[in-house]
């Protein structure tokens, strides 16, 4: 049992993930915020997640960088630059969260060069964010949700697209040995 959403169909061995089909990451709405929570989930168990990109998807309709904190797609012939550089760019751990009380840190390392951290305390953005640990309808929520869930997104912590969103980063349960390594 490895406690991954069951929406993304998926084989588990040892700590390899193979996706049954294509991920449809630049399909936007509800699908493209399942497969990224699937993705999201992957990393926060320390799972090496093998997926493919939807040969029929053209570029996503947002910033592809956002997602370089997960597992990028294997690769193939005639995929768009994006991709190839995800998969060069690819580094575990390069965007987390913790948990403490009444409060969530988040590691941000997802561009070369640069970290942040930031500290969500605040009760409607903690719950926003919190929220959004499943895909979340934008209509769904109301007017201070959907205010918190733009500058979760203006921070790239949420993905919004087509009228869902859904958290980027993990909760790492399983560090790598030395976790100085992330």
């Amino acid at each position: 049992m490895t406690g991954l959403p069951a929406a993304v169909p998926h084989r588990v061995r040892g700590r390899r993930v193979a996706v049954d089909g294509p991920l449809r990451l630049a399909a936007g709405g509800r699908e493209t915020a399942v497969a990224v929570q699937f993705l999201r989930e992957c990393v926060g168990r320390g799972l090496d997640a093998a997926w493919t990109w939807a040969a029929d998807d053209a570029g996503p309709p947002y910033d592809l960088r956002v997602l370089r904190h997960l597992p990028p797609p294997a690769e193939r012939a005639g995929e768009p630059g994006e991709l190839t550089a995800w998969r060069t760019g690819y580094v575990y751990g390069a965007l987390y969260h913790r948990r403490g009380p009444g409060f969530v840190t988040v590691l941000d390392r997802r561009d070369a060069g640069t970290a942040a951290r930031l500290t969500l305390d605040h009760p409607d953005l903690l719950a926003a964010f919190d929220r959004l640990g499943e895909p979340t309808p934008l209509d769904a929520l109301d007017a201070v949700h959907q205010e918190a869930v733009g500058l979760l997104a203006a921070e790239r912590l949420a993905l919004v697209t087509d009228g869902w969103a859904v958290a980027l980063p993990p909760r790492i349960r399983s560090w790598p040995v030395p976790c100085t390594g992330i």
